[in-house]
């Protein structure tokens, strides 16, 4: 297959004929059956690997009475190797701190370091090496050349960039693509506007962004006088939350723009994220089995569901080399097949994108956030009454959090409770990235149980599509 070798190598000069579909023909339409002997083989290297340069992996499968030499076939893949689980990548940082004991390339070597908030607070390191980062940028370029996107596009970069690895993984793609880079970032008042004049100002042929923001661009667009349908943008791709799967989000956006929608992104901690992604004649998501080996399983059992059925991904890092994820579960939920895809490539397909997270974990405006997180946080300041609900809904395009957060009674005899409601905001805001709306509610007004609390309520518009979706059994 082109370029397939490891540690991964690659023609940074390569570029397919413009008209061609694919940017590797052979890797993407080859049959299935002869891939997957390819990636057996590369299992075995990456394996070999990871057992002989991290204490993290050779430990956890002594445990478990797997060695690299026990591979012999895909099925003892899924049957030996335990999953790795963002706890266990948790304590490995904690215990070998920054960035683990399952780094396996030395520190010296690191080009990149980005990384996410956990259940805990504690921050999760992701060191990247420079090898690694070509790496990611060559996997991202290829598919983007499947979603339509070609060298001299302009590629509007509409993301945070700040530790978030969406915003840079995009970047790196059209970069190698040989596009024109247009960084725009997001997140400071008033820059949707100035995005919306730009945008209206180089007609972009592509752009990238959190489905949400697009949303809220393209609204805040009209109200500045603009008609987000002339900016001329042809491709618009996504991650970071679910969205771009979900009929309504998607076909919100392609009212708006006029554009094509592409879902795509697995886990930060996978990147090349891009590694589940549509394509310009296929839609939902490819897995890109040669980048990334995906196996989608039961959440319980951790073995893989047949094709059809809903599982949780569980990935596998085929190109990585200094912290290769070898079965991390994402602990998200969604559907595979493996019919033909319009676009000819061999691989599976998650036609409804990602579901969502099976555990109480919720994502608005493409950060993630734990329940977890924001109680200990209130419990922490001075006056909570304790108990709080929050509140996930839509004020306009743009997703909300609110607050309903209790007050101690003795806390505040005469009733003023805006120093407190001012400082819910400012820690919550302070540990979130994004500004939150808190209503201060009297003393056992909030419901309470003996079992396990419901502290969320989403009511998104989105996220109902979803439900209702998953309740029809698509």
């Amino acid at each position: 297959m082109e370029s397939w070798s490891f540690p991964p190598s690659f023609d940074e000069n390569y570029l397919p004929p413009a008209d061609s579909r694919y940017w590797f023909p052979r890797r993407e339409t080859m049959p299935a059956g002869e891939r997957e002997k390819a990636i057996l083989a590369r299992l075995q290297e990456v394996c070999r690997y990871a057992y002989t340069n991290a204490p993290f992996y050779r430990k956890k499968w002594d445990e478990a009475g797997f060695h690299p030499d026990h591979l012999n076939s895909l099925e003892d893949f899924e049957d030996k190797v335990p999953v790795v689980q963002k706890a266990d990548l948790r304590v490995s940082q904690a215990n070998h701190p920054p960035y683990g004991d399952y780094l396996c390339v030395p520190e010296s070597e690191i080009f990149h370091l980005h990384g996410t908030s956990g259940t805990t607070g504690r921050p999760t390191a992701f060191a990247i090496g420079r090898n690694d980062w070509r790496a990611i940028a060559n996997a991202h370029a290829r598919c983007m050349w499947a979603m339509g996107m070609r060298p001299g596009d302009v590629i509007c970069v509409a993301a945070i960039f700040s530790l978030y690895m969406g915003s840079w993984g995009a970047l790196a793609g059209a970069e190698r693509l040989r596009a024109k880079a247009f960084p725009f970032g997001a997140g400071a008042p008033g820059m949707s506007a100035r995005c919306a004049q730009w945008l209206d100002l180089v007609k972009p042929s592509a752009f990238y962004g959190t489905p949400t923001y697009a949303v809220h661009l393209g609204e805040t667009a009209i109200k500045e006088g603009l008609n987000p349908r002339k900016f001329g943008i042809k491709h618009m791709f996504f991650s970071g939350e679910p969205g771009a799967s979900i009929p309504g989000v998607r076909g919100r956006i392609m009212e708006l723009f006029d554009a094509k929608v592409f879902d795509c992104g697995s886990m930060a901690e996978m990147t090349p994220w891009m590694n589940v992604a549509g394509t310009a004649e296929t839609e939902g998501m490819l897995c890109w089995q040669d980048i990334i080996y995906t196996e989608v399983c039961d959440p319980k059992t951790m073995r893989r569901v047949p094709y059809g059925q809903r599982g949780t991904p569980v990935y596998t890092h085929l190109e990585r080399t200094s912290q290769p994820m070898i079965r991390l579960a994402s602990g998200d939920l969604t559907q595979w097949v493996n019919d033909p895809n319009p676009c000819g490539r061999t691989y599976p397909r998650l036609p409804h994108g990602i579901f969502g997270r099976i555990d109480d974990m919720f994502t608005i405006r493409g950060e993630n956030v734990y329940p977890s997180e924001i109680e200990a946080v209130l419990h922490e300041i001075p006056g909570y009454g304790g108990e709080h609900q929050i509140v996930i809904s839509r004020d306009a395009a743009m997703d909300e959090l609110l607050l309903r957060v209790e007050a101690n009674e003795g806390t505040f005899p005469s009733g003023d409770v805006s120093q407190f409601r001012n400082e819910v905001g400012k820690r919550i805001q302070k540990l979130l990235g994004l500004r939150v709306k808190a209503e201060i509610v009297a003393q056992g007004s909030l419901p309470r149980t003996d079992f396990k609390s419901r502290r969320v309520i989403d009511d998104r518009a989105a996220f109902r599509d979803m439900h209702a979706a998953l309740g029809q059994g698509t």
